[in-house]
């Protein structure tokens, strides 16, 4: 079976656990070669990339914190010095932070907004100047908060649905360029940050066990086939959208 990726070029942002791995793991047995993007956890981007190559695909591990733009400018670079010029970006790096009103802070403010929409900016920004000509996708991990609203999110709502008003906008400013722009909203993923947080049982989660139709968190697992969909040429007519991935919690 033809692989769909073959020959692509992918930098996937915050691979090294949860989401971002299992996006890179089935780029990477998509055809795509993967440059794996951390910030901190070097041994598991290191693992993601022994996975793949275990497997005979192609990956590097590239640190950069994406909230800094000289990293930013690293990363990109270290993966076109790799593999080549990019045909796919996943920008999913992020963090999340649950507080009341009350205990919002700039600080707070600040350390989400810096990574979650001004990083997603500034890396898209670094990696279209070395897309492939032909052009390629860019997909954004938001998250389905924008529409659940739930409530001690404000900050990491907020940031969300600028990623998904920005995908909006680059969808049509990057058109020209053949680069298409959707977003993937996830419902409650079982990452590891998930379950440190304690937040994959107890009062969240039978929440949401009662709320979405299908009735269960999700697994890192079942936000990678979306991303080969948007990544890939079966959707090749779509650009501005976002597909929830959140069991029907919306």
């Amino acid at each position: 079976m033809t692989k769909k990726l073959n020959g692509k070029v992918a930098l996937v942002t915050g691979a090294s656990k949860g989401i971002g791995a299992a996006i890179a793991l089935r780029l990477a047995a998509e055809g795509a070669a993967v440059a794996v993007n951390y910030s901190s956890s070097k041994e598991g981007a290191d693992r993601v990339v022994a996975e793949i190559t275990k497997n005979g695909g192609k990956a590097v591990a590239v640190q950069g914190d994406l909230s800094k733009q000289a990293d930013i400018r690293h990363v990109v670079d270290a993966t076109v010095k790799a593999f080549g010029p990019l045909d796919i970006l996943v920008n999913n790096a992020g963090i999340y932070q649950f507080e009341p009103l009350e205990a919002i802070t700039p600080e707070s403010f600040h350390k989400t907004f810096d990574l979650n929409v001004l990083g997603l900016l500034l890396t898209t920004q670094e990696a279209v100047k070395s897309f492939n000509p032909k052009g390629g996708s860019v997909i954004n991990v938001s998250s389905v908060v924008t529409s659940v609203t739930p409530p001690m999110s404000s900050v990491y709502t907020a940031s969300k649905g600028a990623v998904d008003a920005i995908t909006g906008v680059l969808a049509k400013e990057l058109a020209p360029k053949k680069i298409r722009v959707n977003s993937l909203n996830p419902g409650m993923i079982l990452t590891e940050g998930v379950q440190s947080a304690g937040m994959h049982e107890g009062e969240m989660a039978d929440w949401i066990a009662a709320t979405a139709p299908l009735g269960r968190i999700g697994n890192p697992d079942e936000m990678a086939g979306p991303t080969v969909f948007l990544a890939s040429d079966d959707s090749s007519y779509i650009t501005g959208t976002s597909i929830l991935a959140s069991g029907g919690l919306k």
